[in-house]
């Protein structure tokens, strides 16, 4: 049986850092079918596009598509709109991926007959602040049980990080919502599992993922997760997990333990000195060095703080307003 071909996609905005390392790595692959490469440009104000221009040039497989509005989602679609295989493989621009995962992806989206497959967000840093905020999205304390952060055995999932799918029912669930500015994979994955799709998780498949790379950055990040999280939520009834109302719940018990312990009783300030405490030992444990266990504190607060008052605060319009 022949191969299927795969257009592998990537939402390109502001990528000067890491878009040559990623293309590499995708060139790179062992997959035995025709592959595209397809990068959706966005209007970036660094030399992401001159870099893309002059990978181009060397290779017939890359191919670029404009993507005026910058957003993911619309970048997305239009990477989709202009590929020719039946097999969609979408890849961030500043994520890498080893020799065989473009093969292996294909493989198990056909074993198991699934809609979409996806496996590990292998976060990794290079700066120690990087290293901090790798860490923490590594480990349960800051991100909970998420598989595809932390492992996990294979299996049908809600959701998977970035995704191989088919591209028929890629198509007939309608694309990437481009009215979500974050969380549209976790979106289209619920629209895909509403239709009867399964999505797949499988620890084999390891992306490397690159994380922001200041405490602002982060913080805006999480802001937005939280904010995106929550119009998921109303948009789709079923789709809250526990796990999504644990930092919101936190948020509110904190702001509760501080209001209290200063205008009630001192008493009340336990639980936010709880909480402290957990932070500090748990960076200490999970920290890998003496300067990832300084750092930690503060980006598992940022984590869960931020993403808890994104969710909080998310407004009701907030998806009509991104129209």
């Amino acid at each position: 049986m022949k191969t299927l071909g795969v257009s592998i996609i990537l939402p390109i905005l502001n990528e000067e850092r890491h878009l040559a390392d990623t293309v590499a790595s995708i060139l790179s692959q062992d997959y035995d079918g025709d592959f595209e490469v397809i990068l959706a440009l966005g209007p970036s104000n660094d030399r992401t596009h001159q870099i893309a221009a002059e990978l181009a040039a060397t290779n017939s497989r890359i191919i670029l598509v404009d993507n005026p509005s910058g957003r993911t989602a619309a970048g997305l679609n239009a990477a989709i709109a202009q590929s020719k295989y039946p097999i969609i493989c979408r890849i961030d621009g500043h994520a890498e991926i080893d020799t065989a995962y473009v093969s292996q992806a294909v493989r198990i989206l056909e074993e198991q007959n699934a809609v979409n497959v996806g496996g590990i967000m292998a976060a990794q840093g290079r700066t120690t602040f990087e290293a901090s905020v790798a860490t923490a999205m590594r480990s349960k304390l800051g991100v909970g049980s998420s598989r595809f952060h932390t492992g996990g055995a294979a299996g049908p999932s809600d959701t998977v990080y970035l995704g191989t799918f088919k591209k028929d029912a890629l198509l007939a669930a309608g694309g990437f919502d481009e009215r979500f500015i974050r969380a549209q994979d976790w979106e289209l994955n619920f629209r895909l599992r509403s239709q009867g799709g399964l999505v797949w998780f499988d620890p084999s498949l390891v992306v490397t993922y690159r994380p922001r790379s200041t405490l602002r950055a982060l913080a805006k990040q999480y802001f937005q997760y939280g904010r995106w999280r929550r119009v998921i939520s109303r948009s789709h009834k079923g789709s809250v997990n526990y796990r999504y109302l644990a930092p919101p719940t936190a948020v509110l018990i904190l702001i509760a333990s501080i209001l209290g312990g200063f205008f009630l009783s001192s008493i009340l300030f336990i639980p936010v000195l709880t909480y402290l405490l957990a932070i500090l030992l748990g960076s200490f444990v999970i920290g890998e060095t003496w300067k990832e266990k300084i750092v930690l504190p503060a980006v598992l607060a940022t984590m869960h703080i931020v993403w808890g008052l994104g969710y909080l605060t998310s407004p009701k319009n907030l998806l009509g307003t991104h129209n």
